[in-house]
């Protein structure tokens, strides 16, 4: 608990709160750590965004992976940056591309709830995210191919290409389980099931429980 309070502590955006604070947050479930390992998807294009994340140490990179289903990269994240402030409370908060690990990383994650009473209950800590945010917006100009209201099988083909590019292979080992998956879509599992089935009688996929392969045409 205390290591978890020294790297909260650490962060520009959250040194303000004393450790009675955190380790409250913590206790309640409200300020959440997550590991991830290397080159793990943390968000797909299109996925809605409901949290806050801080990343306490690692790497993110921000991508996208064009028709072709060639990757470029547009920004990277560091310790102390954060992912999702400039979308929580938009009209349309979803993750415009892909948001996966360089390095192994550990992320703080606030929920937009939590989020909106810490800003009601600290006005100087509403005051340094309200300049953080406005520091650290995305200026990401013709590079930015925005992906909003995708279908599930836009979205599974989305996670598809970026794991093969990845794996180097178009046969991939999947890193999440179905569930998972469906839950970064935003749907249930059974569509996401559906979907797979149709994209295998398609002749598009092959699929079991562990593996997915592209096939291409």
């Amino acid at each position: 608990m205390l290591r978890d309070i020294e790297l909260i502590k650490k962060t520009k955006l959250l040194n303000n709160l004393t450790d009675e604070e955190i380790n409250k947050y913590i206790k309640e479930g409200k300020f959440r750590k997550v590991l991830y390992n290397k080159n793990c998807v943390v968000h797909l294009d299109g996925e809605h965004c409901h949290k806050l994340e801080i990343i306490l140490s690692g790497k993110l990179i921000i991508e996208r992976i064009d028709e072709l289903g060639n990757i470029l990269a547009i920004s990277d994240f560091i310790d102390d940056d954060i992912i999702g402030g400039n979308l929580l409370f938009s009209k349309n908060p979803y993750y415009p591309m892909t948001v996966s690990t360089q390095l192994p990383s550990i992320i703080l994650e606030i929920d937009k709830g939590t989020l909106f009473e810490m800003f009601c209950n600290n006005s100087a800590f509403l005051q340094t995210y309200l300049e953080f945010i406005s520091d650290n917006a995305f200026i990401l100009g013709d590079k930015i191919k925005h992906y909003v209201n995708k279908t599930i099988q836009e979205c599974v083909m989305s996670y598809i290409k970026y794991e093969c590019k990845i794996q180097n292979t178009n046969h991939i080992k999947l890193k999440i389980t179905k569930k998972a998956l469906a839950e970064k879509i935003g749907v249930q599992r059974t569509s996401l099931s559906r979907e797979l089935l149709k994209m295998k009688k398609n002749g598009q996929i092959l699929f079991d429980s562990k593996t997915i392969t592209l096939i291409k045409g």
